[in-house]
């Protein structure tokens, strides 16, 4: 597997396995981040998002919808991407760290906590779930 370094990131697929992207830390940014590539776009998010997500779930016991959403349109409630966006999680708000490109939580955080064997995602053409392991 991957470190998740910038130079050995790891390689992941979008839930529906419709678009392949990379994730790597970036623990030296401040604060420190999550950098995720797509294409020609950056993202980046909390890096204790991967800890904070995983406990989250634990918590909720079940499956939980991703409702991944852009930063522009309204996160369905009860969802991976709500939570990612929620005042009550624990950085207060949004996880993405970079303005117009905040979104999407629920997109690409999934996929890096099955990797790492912190979660299972189902993997549907729509609507996918993910629980804690």
């Amino acid at each position: 597997m991957a470190k998740g370094t910038k130079s050995d990131p790891w390689e992941l697929t979008t839930p529906p396995g419709s678009s392949s992207y990379s994730m790597y830390r970036d623990p030296d940014a401040d604060p420190p981040a999550l950098v995720c590539v797509v294409g020609s776009t950056t993202l980046k998010y909390h890096l204790s998002a991967i800890e904070d997500l995983h406990a989250w779930l634990l918590a909720q016991g079940d499956w939980v919808a991703l409702g991944a959403a852009d930063e522009n349109k309204p996160a369905a409630d009860d969802t991976v991407e709500a939570w990612g966006r929620s005042s009550s999680n624990p950085v207060g708000g949004w996880y993405g760290l970079r303005k117009g490109y905040r979104g999407r939580f629920g997109m690409y955080l999934p996929p890096l906590l099955e990797a790492l064997g912190l979660a299972e995602v189902t993997h549907d053409p729509r609507n996918n779930k993910m629980r804690a392991h």
